[in-house]
């Protein structure tokens, strides 16, 4: 026989998981890829960079290597960054080695010939100012 307060409990416990799973489903979902690059480029890394997440991807037959930043919060406007080169040590980029401003869905897409070369890449998504780089990386 089920006492009382063992019973209070059990629906407790499931009041609980049933709240955290609508609370888990009900925020916003994690920026996923969205072919932005085009076809054959093939996603190669991933970086969370603030609101959003900078996928880089490549393209074995050309050769390049291409970055989109992808808004967590698709259809409300944000700032967004995408940026990508071969490595240097320099802090410095180029205009045409990134795609800035305020967009709806992502940043990008963003291209450059790195066959054989390590790049860097990265960006910024939302009300950060810190753009998040990785540097020195997808040797080959």
């Amino acid at each position: 026989m089920f006492s009382s307060k063992r019973l209070g409990s059990a629906v407790a416990v499931l009041g609980l998981t049933a709240a955290a799973t609508v609370a888990a489903t009900g925020t916003a979902s994690a920026a996923s890829y969205n072919g932005g690059c085009g076809s054959g480029y093939s996603v190669i890394g991933s970086k969370d960079v603030g609101d959003g997440k900078a996928y880089i991807t490549y393209n074995g037959s050309t050769g390049y290597n291409c970055v989109v930043t992808v808004s967590d919060t698709p259809g409300t406007a944000m700032y967004l960054d995408a940026r990508l080169r071969i490595h240097r040590t320099d802090v410095v980029w180029k205009s045409t080695e990134m795609d800035a401003g305020h967009f709806q869905y992502y940043a990008g897409p963003v291209y450059v010939y790195a066959k054989g070369s390590c790049i860097d890449y990265g960006g910024s998504a939302g009300n950060s100012s810190y753009i998040q780089i990785d540097y020195n990386v997808h040797c080959g």
